[in-house]
């Protein structure tokens, strides 16, 4: 039998995250598989766990041989694991110890079921589309990366205004001096790019999104464009500071003047596993506790709910 390999990726800034990691690679050694951790994190697992047995990722096993990935934290420890997998195909089931957590799928009361399932591999699996990064100075590319949630450009010093024109399928749009730009995808958009007031947008439609940060001028809306297209941000010769290029708040990269940061969909989906598949709606709800008492719900012909 082919020996099944699932990593545990958990917050090792939280004690409720290690502890729950740990149960978790009990749960796994019991069912006959193989868990496995990130290299960075092998001391404080190997600390909260008292043994010293715990595989490493990318030394005894590679992103290729992973079946699953177990996140145990909340969206911030979700991106992190997708970095840590990018390169496989393994999909990512969250278990929600953060706030928010629009990405985890099951709740911390739900951990035993939920690598119960995953052992099974009942689960569905849902894929959301990411953004391909670049950076360009003149012909040049400087920099590459990725993106789940967004890439934002960004000003570097508190005091200096960042000086950018944005741009849309190679054609200037409009130019302005504002805090930074997002560019995000669906799943970011109730992310940084929901903070600075950009559109909430189903994570099932392909698009890319475009949010000004504090821009100083007339047009500088949200902006919604076709998964086919691409947005970039140029920094201006005429910006009296520097920027910074952030992708999902983890990597980072210093933006000169003249600096183009281009973004378009990826080839690369990150992958989801889904116990409870649902309407996007209620998850909504759920998160932002918002207040739908006294919803009655369609009724069909003869006055009955569907």
């Amino acid at each position: 039998m082919t020996e099944r390999h699932i990593l545990v990726v958990a917050h090792t800034g939280r004690d409720e995250s290690l502890d729950a990691a740990v149960r978790v690679v009990h749960l796994l050694r019991e069912a006959g598989v193989t868990p496995v951790v990130p290299a960075e994190s092998l001391d404080d697992l190997r600390d909260a766990a008292g043994d010293g047995t715990l595989s490493v990722l990318h030394h005894d096993v590679g992103v290729g041989d992973i079946e699953l990935v177990i996140v145990l934290g909340g969206d911030g420890t979700i991106l992190r694991a997708a970095e840590v997998s990018r390169g496989g195909s393994a999909p990512l089931l969250g278990v929600n110890l953060g706030h928010v957590g629009f990405l985890a799928e099951s709740e911390r009361d739900d951990l035993a079921s939920a690598v119960e399932r995953a052992l099974e591999r009942d689960y569905l699996v849902e894929e959301r589309m990411t953004l391909s990064v670049r950076v360009k100075l003149g012909s040049e590319v400087v920099y590459e990366t990725w993106a789940l949630n967004e890439a934002t450009v960004e000003k570097a010093s508190r005091e200096r205004m960042l000086e950018v024109v944005i741009e849309v399928d190679g054609r200037p749009l409009s130019s302005f001096g504002c805090d930074g730009v997002v560019m995000s995808t669906p799943t970011g958009s109730t992310a940084y790019a929901f903070s600075a007031g950009g559109p909430v947008v189903w994570p099932s439609l392909d698009a890319l999104l475009m949010v000004p940060l504090s821009a100083h001028a007339l047009f500088a809306r949200p902006i919604v464009i076709g998964p086919g297209s691409s947005l970039a941000v140029e920094v201006l010769d005429r910006t009296q500071g520097v920027g910074v290029l952030w992708c999902d708040g983890r990597r980072t990269f210093d933006l000169p003047r003249g600096a183009r940061v281009v973004a378009r969909r990826s080839s690369t989906p990150v992958r989801l596993a889904r116990l409870h598949p649902g309407p996007f709606t209620d998850r909504l709800v759920n998160k932002f506790a918002l207040p739908v008492h006294g919803w009655r719900g369609p009724v069909d012909d003869e006055g009955r709910a569907p």
